[in-house]
């Protein structure tokens, strides 16, 4: 388990200490149409299997156009595999259903508050606007949703939608299979993209990549050191699409742009997800935003590697029905359903009470909870060993040396709140969150660990809102170049809400797949 001083843990929630300055565009970093044969040919060139990638892969398909797909790992999907299946659909059916009353302006406020007023409006408006449309589209391609409609971390209202399986792979799966089974498609994976083909006016044409690229997982600024592959140069007549993702896993990149996020520094992200292709952009000229503003994970486990099994459970089962306490004095020190910097914040402050930065927050809820929401992945965290469970609250309190009484009185003082729908002391929408009468009081009770761990990178190159990608010389579109989901800026501001990034990643595939 890595340790932080005390002085970073304090500042760790999420980073934004100023844009990266970039001068002007590096020219040796493209390669001219003139000097190149290429060696395959195709309508479009998608960068990324993820939820954006393959949104945008099967939309360029629905045109009748020729589509390669490249991925650099040998498996398919990225972080979205690795993703919990939530998507904030605002306006969706199961909201209607319970008479949950959501907005434009309601939807934009809340993204607004969680990203700092940097979000670029026109484009949660955008999202707005279709995120129905890409949520009736993945029912058509055989994406099983569970009939609800869920709360997410900062949404002042539930407007998110769950796939049955829990998981990424449940979107994922149904894409690829409608993508593989369309002759005009074609998915590579063990290819790298290293730099793009531009003619002479500047238009991207096309990509120079590395077919048969064995990832080392020893990264240097993304793999620089990594020469493996055949070259290859590959045509695209429509253009280029990106959707690499973020850059969580880029310990050199990520540290440029935040020197405090150390490289030993846990992330939830595969280890694919480096700064490639995001470089490659700029070093043509795309505008690149918000690159200094990464978002950290408040429901990861210091108990576990990576994502683990317990995150759902904390963020679903214990943040949305139950409480969370300072091990130290027994009491709640947060909004368990604030946004995630605001719960990132209040947990590493919790955390430097320890002597080692070692004091980490407990996470309670009792079993309605764990019933109303996803005993499947508590079973799991259960079996694991990052959740814990107990007959009473008394054996809880003493398993994390907890001081009781203090702690009983929080938890008695908790449910009189859910009673009466209201939370005095810090906030919490009960009622709204729509927990009315789940309390902590049915055992047995269970209990989670929090640490967080770098989750997500706001900042990306800038498109608009036909998901053009924006030069940083000519303030215009480069021609030929879209790009979707995290590999953008803007969208998410300074920080993004429970479930917003499948939101952007279809939305905007799906509009670059439209528009390439």
């Amino acid at each position: 388990m890595q340790k932080i001083s005390r002085r970073d843990a304090l500042k760790m929630s999420l980073a934004g200490a100023g844009a990266l300055a970039l001068g002007g565009v590096n020219a040796n970093a493209a390669t001219n149409e003139k000097e190149v044969k290429f060696d395959e040919e195709y309508d479009v060139i998608v960068i990324g299997s993820g939820f954006a990638g393959s949104m945008a892969t099967l939309k360029a398909l629905e045109r009748g156009l020729k589509v390669l797909m490249v991925e650099k790992m040998g498996r398919s999907g990225g972080n979205s595999v690795i993703n919990v299946g939530n998507m904030a659909v605002p306006n969706n059916e199961y909201q209607k259903e319970k008479g949950i009353k959501d907005s434009k302006e309601l939807f934009i406020a809340d993204c607004l508050k969680d990203g700092l007023n940097l979000n670029h409006v026109d484009l949660l408006e955008v999202i707005y606007d279709r995120a129905n449309e890409a949520y009736e589209y993945l029912k058509t391609i055989g994406v099983e949703f569970s009939s609800k409609v869920i709360s997410a971390s900062g949404h002042s209202v539930m407007r998110a939608v769950q796939v049955k399986v829990a998981s990424g792979s449940g979107y994922i799966r149904p894409m690829h299979k409608k993508i593989e089974e369309n002759p005009n498609a074609l998915i590579k994976k063990r290819t790298k993209f290293d730099e793009f083909v531009l003619d002479e006016s500047g238009r991207v044409v096309g990509v120079k990549c590395r077919e048969n690229y064995k990832f080392d997982g020893e990264l240097k600024s993304d793999d620089l050191e990594n020469t493996s592959g055949e070259v290859k140069f590959i045509k695209a007549k429509k253009g280029v699409i990106l959707a690499a993702g973020g850059f969580s896993s880029d310990k050199w990149f990520r540290a440029q742009q935040v020197p405090y996020l150390k490289t030993d520094i846990d992330t939830v992200s595969q280890p694919g997800a480096t700064a490639g292709a995001l470089t490659a952009a700029i070093n043509i000229g795309a505008n690149p935003l918000l690159l200094s503003w990464i978002q950290l994970n408040p429901y990861t486990n210091p108990t576990e590697k990576g994502f683990g099994t317990s995150a759902v459970f904390t963020n679903h089962c214990s943040n949305d029905y139950g409480l969370s306490v300072n091990p130290k004095t027994g009491k709640r020190f947060m909004n368990e359903h604030a946004g995630r910097k605001i719960k990132c914040d209040a947990i590493f402050k919790v955390m430097a009470e320890g002597a080692n930065n070692d004091n980490y927050p407990v996470n309670i809820c009792d079993q309605a909870a764990v019933d109303a929401n996803n005993p499947l992945y508590t079973s799991k965290g259960v079996e694991s060993g990052s959740i814990k469970k107990f007959n009473t609250l008394e054996e809880l309190a003493k398993a994390y040396g907890i001081p009781v009484e203090p702690f009983l009185k929080t938890v008695a003082d908790f449910n009189g709140y859910v009673k009466e729908g209201k939370d005095p002391e810090f906030g919490k929408p009960l009622a709204k969150a729509d927990v009315h009468g789940i309390d902590v009081s049915k055992p047995p009770f269970y209990a989670s660990l929090s640490m967080p761990k770098i989750l997500y990178c706001m900042g990306g190159v800038q498109i608009n809102a036909k998901a053009e990608v924006i030069s940083m010389n000519t303030q215009k579109p480069i021609p030929g170049l879209y790009a979707c989901g995290e590999i953008t800026g803007g969208v998410q501001g300074g920080g993004r809400l429970g479930t917003m990034s499948m939101s952007d990643c279809m939305v905007f595939g799906m509009i670059a797949g439209e528009n390439v």
